[in-house]
């Protein structure tokens, strides 16, 4: 588990991101921060509800999970990391997927 030193420059990281590359303003950025953060703990545990926008600008509700106990093992490589998207296992579509992390509205 983070120390809440690592916690909280994980947030500042991620909100900096959010200013540069996405022009929100720091308040924005830093509820849109702690978001993320919050979704990527639960989903580490349980499955979770959450919406965000598409890229075509619908709204989107998800159920997604990452813990290793219901996402099936997969094998590595492949695809390179990419720090602006979030990905999750669908439990619905039984399959990853990803979204922005900017375009992320809410947790259910």
């Amino acid at each position: 588990m983070k120390t809440r030193n690592q916690l909280l420059s994980d947030v500042m990281q991620l909100a900096w991101q959010f200013v540069k590359t996405n022009g929100m303003t720091m308040a924005e950025a830093l509820r849109t921060a702690w978001r993320n953060i919050k979704l990527k703990m639960a989903m580490k545990l349980r499955i979770v509800k959450f919406y965000f926008q598409k890229v075509d600008g619908s709204i989107r509700e998800a159920y997604g999970t990452l813990a290793d106990n219901i996402v099936p093992t997969v094998a590595q490589g492949g695809r390179r990391a990419n720090d602006t998207v979030q990905t999750y296992y669908d439990t619905e579509r039984r399959d990853f997927r990803c979204f922005k992390k900017a375009n992320l509205i809410s947790i259910a």
